[in-house]
């Protein structure tokens, strides 16, 4: 199975935590095939909101969930 890993980001009610306050408003980067790439893509949409504390772009291993038998 491919490590694939998705990049999304929104508006949180607190910096502190993974808690988006529009769901149905989140910035949905993509779907990369490797780690490397979804790092980039965070990074760029994470900088570009850097002033925005309220602004959180997350990682997610999809293929951890996907196969939690899945370290890596």
């Amino acid at each position: 199975m491919s490590k694939l890993h998705l990049v999304f980001g929104g508006r949180v009610s607190d910096p502190q935590t993974l808690d988006f306050s529009e769901p149905d408003k989140l910035d949905v980067i993509g779907v990369f095939p490797d780690y490397a790439s979804a790092e980039a893509a965070w990074r760029a949409n994470a900088q570009r909101t850097v002033d925005d504390a309220t602004m959180k772009y997350v990682v997610v291993h999809l293929h951890r969930l996907l196969d939690p038998a899945v370290l890596g």
